[in-house]
C-alpha cells in the first residue's frame, strides 16, 4: 500500500448507474476470493417515535425470501459454495455481505440485487419474526452494559435520533405493522440510496457488465428529505444511574462531539488510540491498549478489570466514549475518578512524542489489517462510503500522521469538559 503526498493509493474505481447506484471496486488477484457487499444510507437515525428498531427489523425481513431466494434460501446457498454471509444495521447505515470464492461471486451479486428490488415481507413473516426481534432486545436487557449505554445516549441526546438504540424500544416493536415495514423498506432500499462494493479477484469491465444487467432496471426509489434535527447545546454535565441485578458494577462517560467530517475527529481518534489503543477497523478487531494510559491507570492497579476510551464519530455530532468495569471490592466513585483524571490530564499536557508516535503506528496496523481480507476492504470502503465519503480513506493516515501533541491537547480540553459530558452508573443489586 503505497502514499503519495499524504494520499494513499487504494486501486477504488467508482462508478455510477443511470439509476443512481454507485459501485465501488477493488481488484486484489491475491487470492481466488471476492466479497460483495451492499450498503444503505440508513439506519436508526432515520427513524422515529413509533418505528423505532424500524432499520434493524428490516433487515432481518429481507432475509425471509424475495422473488428469486425463497426463506432460508442465503444462508443454505452461500454455504453450499464454501462462503460466509451476514448483515447488520448501525446508526448511520445497513450492509450485507457475501463473501465467495471468486468463481461464485455472481450469487452475491444475484443475493443483493434481489434484496434490493424483491423482498416479499409476508405477513406471517413479519408477526414470526416480531417475536424474534422482542426475544433479541429482551436477550440485551440481560446485559448492564447495554443498558446503561442506552441510558447514556438517551441522557446524552434529547432531541436527536441518537437516543435510541438500533435495536428501538420494545413498545414500538409490538405496534409496528407490516405496512409500516414494508413502506420503510420501499423508501430506503432503492440503489440511489445504496453502495454496491465489491472487493477481490475479478476483471472490473466485466463484473460492471453483470452489475448493470442485474441492477440497471431497478427504479430509483423517492428522493429522500435529510435527517434535520439539530442535538440543542449541552449546558451541564448529566448523571444517570441504573440500579438492578448484576455482576460488576459499571462507569461510563459519554462527552458529546463533531460530525465525521469535522476536522477536530483526527486529534480525537489519536486522543482515543493514546487513551487505549486504536479501534478496529472493517471485519477487524482494535491494535494495541495493554499500554495506553487507561490501562495502566485503571486495569494495572487493580481499580477495574477492563477500561476503554473511543471516538464514536458518526454522520451527525455523536459521543466520545470512555468506560470501565470496576473490580470486585472497588468503590466506583475511584474508578470514576481515576477514569476522569485521565481524561482531563490529556487536556492539560500534551502527550508525549513516544505515545503520538505509537499511536500511529496503531492506527496504520489497525488500517493495515483491515486491508488485508477483501471482506474487511469491502467492509472499510462501504462504510466510508456511507457515512463519510470514501475519498476521506485516501487521506486518512496523512491526516493522521500531521496530528501533532498539542492538538491532541486542545480538543481533549474542548471536548472532555465538565459541561459537555454524561455519566452513567450501574450499581448491581442483590436479587430479591
Amino acid at each position: 500500500m503505497k502514499m503519495t503526498d499524504g494520499r494513499l493509493e487504494l486501486g477504488i474505481e467508482e462508478s455510477v448507474l443511470d439509476n443512481g447506484l454507485k459501485v465501488l471496486t477493488v481488484e486484489r488477484h491475491t487470492a481466488p476470493v471476492v466479497s460483495v457487499w451492499a450498503w444503505y444510507r440508513v439506519g436508526s437515525r432515520n427513524e422515529r417515535l413509533g418505528i423505532t428498531g424500524a432499520s434493524h427489523w428490516v433487515e432481518h425481513m429481507v432475509f425471509k425470501g424475495g422473488r428469486e431466494f425463497g426463506k432460508g434460501e442465503i444462508f443454505k446457498q452461500v454455504a453450499k459454495h464454501g462462503g460466509v454471509n451476514n448483515g447488520f444495521t448501525h446508526y448511520d447505515f445497513t450492509a450485507y455481505f457475501e463473501t465467495l470464492p471468486a468463481e461464485a461471486h455472481d450469487l452475491g451479486l444475484r443475493i443483493e440485487a434481489d434484496r434490493m428490488a424483491s423482498a416479499l415481507f409476508d405477513p406471517a413473516e413479519v408477526e414470526s419474526e416480531r417475536t424474534v426481534i422482542i426475544s433479541e432486545r429482551e436477550g440485551a436487557e440481560n446485559h448492564p452494559g447495554y443498558l446503561l449505554s442506552e441510558e447514556v445516549n438517551a441522557t446524552a441526546f434529547r432531541e436527536h435520533p441518537y437516543r435510541w438504540s438500533v435495536l428501538g424500544y420494545k413498545e414500538d416493536l409490538r405496534t409496528m405493522t407490516r405496512e409500516d415495514l414494508y413502506g420503510y423498506y420501499r423508501a430506503f432500499y432503492a440503489p440511489n440510496n445504496a453502495i454496491l462494493a465489491v472487493a477481490g479477484d475479478f476483471e472490473r469491465g466485466r463484473l460492471l457488465d453483470r452489475v448493470r444487467a442485474l441492477y440497471g432496471g431497478i427504479p430509483r426509489g423517492p428522493e429522500l428529505s435529510p435527517v434535520g434535527v439539530r442535538e440543542p447545546e449541552q449546558r451541564t454535565e448529566r448523571r444517570v444511574t441504573l440500579r438492578r441485578s448484576g455482576g460488576a458494577a459499571l462507569v461510563y462517560v459519554a462527552h458529546r462531539i463533531p460530525d465525521i467530517l469535522h476536522d477536530d475527529v483526527y486529534p480525537l481518534l489519536m486522543a482515543g488510540t493514546i487513551l487505549s489503543g486504536a479501534g478496529g477497523m472493517g471485519m477487524r478487531g482494535g491494535v494495541g491498549g495493554r499500554t495506553s494510559r487507561l490501562h495502566v491507570a485503571l486495569v494495572r492497579r487493580e481499580l477495574a478489570s477492563n477500561a476503554y476510551a473511543q471516538c464514536g464519530a458518526s454522520k451527525d455530532p455523536h459521543l466520545f466514549h470512555a468506560g470501565a468495569t470496576v473490580r470486585e471490592g472497588v468503590e466506583p466513585e475511584r474508578v470514576e475518578a481515576a477514569l476522569l483524571g485521565e481524561l482531563e490530564r490529556l487536556g492539560k499536557e500534551p502527550p508525549t512524542a513516544q505515545e503520538m508516535e505509537k499511536a500511529r503506528t496503531q492506527v496504520h496496523a489497525s488500517f493495515d489489517y483491515a486491508w488485508d481480507s477483501v471482506t474487511g476492504i469491502g467492509g472499510v470502503v462501504g462504510s466510508a462510503e456511507a457515512v463519510q465519503g470514501y475519498g476521506r480513506l485516501l487521506t486518512l493516515l496523512g491526516r493522521i500522521d500531521a496530528v501533532t501533541a498539542a492538538d491532541v491537547q486542545r480538543v481533549a480540553a474542548q471536548y472532555f469538559r465538565e459541561s459537555n459530558r454524561t455519566i452513567g452508573r450501574f450499581v448491581p443489586t442483590r436479587a430479591s
